[in-house]
């Protein structure tokens, strides 16, 4: 596998990596269709954990198989695959060496109402399935916070250690946060920063909004008129939060909309300089056929031709 000039580039960001790290990046940066550009598009699936079978799959019941999530992460091309335990268990005998996949480390359920996540899995398991990369979950402005960064902190070190990618994501909730602000500019910017603090290689946060939460924050943007007037805008400013651009960033796809905006959502997170999407409902949840249909477009957003 040759590296292409922009993968060389973004592993150089990551200097004090070993080269078994470095070689898992370089896997996930290099495979499916948009290998190689510094665009990623990763199916992740553990809505299953997070919000139940019936609200995850019963819209298209072969989503119910794992293997039916590794096969359209596949056939679609994609940069990575992404899932829980029992889900990549479930698939990586038979889909050994196709996709490069991340095991998400902890999980929470719509049953509890704490805004924390149990550690549901190990780098061992990591290894054993022959990951690229480990995926954690923290919930900045939680109750629980401070334990959750603790924790995605030890099993980095353990994951780096063992040349393992590591990717977190970042979903501000709890404590004294609004609803608005959970995908605020100012604390989806912020907890972008917290993450890249954190060591991620891989960044996950949701679309920013142009509401700002914190007093403090709207007297900073407006002094330093910082755009956020647009998503694209936003986007860019969330790359300047995560090291002027030098850490890898994808956007969630969020709850389930339609074509029209989904495309539109991909074009703004292109066009501010986000590396790529990980998307899920909405695509599992729809028939395979509009499903590859949607991703084989969302690519092509991606490479500029859409």
């Amino acid at each position: 596998m040759k590296l292409s000039k922009r993968v060389r580039e973004i592993l150089s960001w990551y200097g004090t990596d070993n080269p078994g790290t470095k070689a898992n990046l370089a896997r996930i940066l290099m495979n499916g269709r948009l290998g190689g550009t510094g665009r990623l598009v990763i199916l992740p699936v553990d809505q299953g954990f997070e919000h139940g079978p019936a609200r995850s799959f019963a819209s298209n019941p072969a989503a119910y198989d794992p293997h039916y999530h590794w096969q359209l992460a596949i056939d679609a091309g994609l940069s990575a695959y992404a899932s829980v335990l029992g889900m990549l268990e479930h698939g990586a005998d038979r889909f050994a060496g196709e996709i490069p996949t991340i095991l998400k480390m902890n999980s929470a359920n719509s049953l509890a109402t704490a805004k924390d996540q149990a550690v549901t899995a190990s780098v061992r398991d990591a290894l054993r399935l022959g990951c690229a990369a480990v995926g954690f979950t923290i919930y900045p402005a939680s109750d629980d916070q401070f334990e959750m960064m603790e924790e995605v902190r030890a099993l980095a070190e353990e994951a780096k250690s063992h040349g393992l990618a590591v990717v977190i994501w970042s979903y501000p909730r709890g404590g004294k946060l609004s609803k608005d602000g959970e995908t605020a500019i100012d604390i989806t910017a912020y907890a972008a920063h917290m993450a890249a603090l954190l060591g991620a290689h891989i960044i996950k946060v949701k679309p920013p909004t142009a509401f700002i939460e914190q007093p403090e924050a709207k007297g900073a943007y407006e002094k330093a008129k910082v755009d956020i007037s647009t998503l694209t805008a936003r986007v860019k400013h969330l790359m300047d939060a995560c090291f002027a651009g030098k850490r890898i960033v994808v956007l969630s796809g969020g709850a389930a909309k339609d074509l029209d905006g989904v495309y539109k959502e991909i074009r703004e997170i292109r066009d501010g300089g986000a590396n790529g999407s990980i998307i899920g409902r909405n695509t599992f949840t729809r028939p395979r056929d509009e499903a590859l249909k949607m991703l084989d477009t969302i690519i092509d957003i991606y490479k500029g031709k859409a």
